[in-house]
């Protein structure tokens, strides 16, 4: 989200909260990439803020709703007013509970794998319709394509994602593996360490592959406590992921901080080749020395 929007979707985010007769009297920005995640205080409810062009909000509400039902292991929405989406000044409002952090060291591998393996087990009861995730491939291969969209992407790694974008996009669809519903994006920032246990957010990447894809989003140490995972597979899709993440970082309008310096340190990571690293372990490298 652009600096210049923040104040309004923080406001938007208060008066929509407000009116539903929760007290509001601050609020507090915890993440700010394409969307916002914004603490609302005294009432103690988190807001996610997206503008009305980027979001799939009602999608994530009625998702989040259904796996609550199959006692899955994701964020609540908020229980004092009505689950919906609802918009206000250009911007989109879900409510959701707020998780106090309870864990220092974030998630225990082997119980973020076994949430991981809770919530999978809670997708396959659905019977939603989503994208596959060869369309989210597709939709980074038309980012690296456009030179309009990713005008600061030089030649040669603009060759490099689309080689290896088609590559094994086509390679991970040829082995036939056996598809459910994903979260699409499970990475450690979508994890909260609360007193239930891990709980998964942002369910609005949703959709359809082999868990390995999924597997391929979480720290390695977590990867190796879910039970039967493909290891070839499993390589594959990490290789696949580190492109896509790179193709995003890569977009002009992305708003994901130190971005452009994430997508060149992903870049040099996919041109060095297999076995590809966990994406947690490029983004640690930006924080090092």
């Amino acid at each position: 989200m652009l600096a210049a929007e923040v104040s309004r979707a923080v406001a938007a985010a208060m008066s929509i909260a407000s009116a539903l007769g929760l007290t509001v009297d601050d609020a507090v920005v915890l993440q700010k990439s394409n969307r916002l995640a914004v603490r609302l205080l005294p009432c103690d409810v988190l807001a996610r803020v997206a503008t009305l062009a980027q979001q799939v909000a009602q999608f994530e509400v009625e998702l989040a709703q259904r796996l609550a039902e199959t006692e899955s292991p994701v964020a609540a929405l908020e229980p004092r007013v009505a689950a919906r989406a609802y918009e206000r000044d250009g911007f989109v409002v879900t409510l959701w509970t707020y998780y106090a952090p309870v864990t220092a060291g974030g998630v225990a591998p082997a119980d973020y794998a076994k949430a991981l393996a809770r919530l999978h087990a809670g997708m396959r009861k659905l019977d939603v319709a989503t994208l596959h995730f060869t369309d989210r491939v597709a939709e980074a291969q038309q980012l690296v394509a456009s030179r309009d969209h990713t005008p600061a992407l030089a030649d040669a790694d603009r060759g490099l994602l689309h080689s290896t974008l088609r590559r094994l996009r086509r390679t991970i669809a040829d082995r036939g593996a056996a598809e459910q519903q994903l979260h699409g994006e499970p990475h450690p920032g979508n994890v909260l360490g609360t007193k239930n246990g891990p709980l998964f957010i942002d369910l609005e990447t949703c959709c359809r592959g082999p868990v390995e894809f999924d597997l391929a989003h979480v720290p390695e140490e977590a990867a190796r406590h879910y039970p039967d995972a493909d290891q070839g597979l499993l390589g594959e899709c990490r290789g696949l992921v580190l492109a896509m993440v790179a193709a995003w970082r890569w977009d002009a309008g992305d708003q994901f901080p130190n971005g452009r310096r994430a997508a060149r340190e992903i870049v040099r990571t996919v041109r060095k080749g297999p076995p590809w690293p966990t994406l947690d372990v490029v983004m640690r490298r930006l924080a090092g020395p």
